[in-house]
């Protein structure tokens, strides 16, 4: 991976912690959700103009990612209200490198190398200690764990159509545009068929954060689906994990989640994670 691809992901992965602290420090996370959705796809539709529409072949595409990421965001509301941003986050982002790893090996055939395992077991291996021994006082939550975990095969999924729809399309960036539009079109209709428009209530209050929240969110994911046209599939996928670090220091610093032993260590074997991947 060159260097450019490694910095502008490792950018991608804390504006991605960015955006999650915004959802998880909301009075309600669907709400959240659906606000940052919004603001994602009204930044997006603005930069329309500059990309290419995407060639046919890439519509469907296109369209499975709009339902998985509608499914992801399920997921991620249902970690967030029954879980810590330090135990959920983690898990949600650290089980998908190694499903993505396996998907893009069995599908299309692009298999890493051993290093570039060792840097997706490593990162694996440090984001599920931190979920396992990250939340209240080291306790497991099950149910915040098992959406998080649900949470984690959507994420493969979307990654997966993502980065397979890039790379049919010819263009990441006239790609990623329109993904965003057509999520953010989804999710809004999902959003005022189970709470109308009085999901919007509280918009003129909150839009400075969500709309900050919905700006990391697009800018963060057009690198991503861009680097992986740049660079193996499965390698971008688990460098943008490192957002596990960051979220960690936000719930510390921001949210005031307890630092214990456990998240430290396993800050470490993310780090070595990403110090593999660097040269893998």
């Amino acid at each position: 991976m060159t260097l450019d691809v490694f910095l502008l992901v490792l950018a991608a992965a804390a504006m991605h912690a960015g955006w999650n602290a915004v959802v998880k420090g909301g009075a309600d996370p669907f709400v959240s959700v659906t606000h940052v959705s919004l603001f994602s796809g009204l930044s997006a539709l603005l930069c329309l103009p500059l990309v290419s529409v995407p060639i046919a072949a890439a519509w469907p595409w296109l369209v499975l990612s709009a339902l998985l990421h509608t499914l992801y965001r399920f997921m991620l509301i249902g970690a967030y209200r029954t879980g810590d941003m330090a135990q959920v986050y983690p898990i949600m982002r650290g089980a998908a490198p190694m499903m993505t790893a396996i998907g893009t090996a069995l599908l299309i055939g692009e298999v890493i190398s051993p290093t570039g395992f060792a840097a997706v077991g490593a990162l694996s291996c440090g984001v599920f200690l931190m979920s396992m021994k990250g939340g209240r006082v080291g306790v497991f939550q099950g149910r915040a764990v098992a959406f998080a975990l649900a949470s984690a095969m959507a994420t493969c999924g979307y990654t997966l159509a993502d980065g397979f729809g890039a790379r049919i399309n010819g263009s990441g960036p006239s790609f990623a545009l329109w993904m965003f539009v057509g999520n953010a079109i989804t999710m809004q209709t999902v959003a005022l068929i189970l709470r109308g428009p009085a999901v919007y209530s509280g918009l003129r209050t909150s839009w400075p954060l969500t709309a900050g929240g919905g700006l990391m969110s697009m800018t963060a994911y057009f690198i991503a689906i861009w680097a992986m046209t740049q660079a193996p599939i499965a390698l971008v996928a688990a460098l943008r994990e490192t957002s596990v670090l960051f979220g960690a220091v936000i719930a510390l610093v921001i949210l005031k989640e307890p630092l214990t032993g456990w998240r430290i260590l396993a800050s470490a074997l993310v780090l070595l994670g990403m110090g593999l991947l660097r040269v893998a």
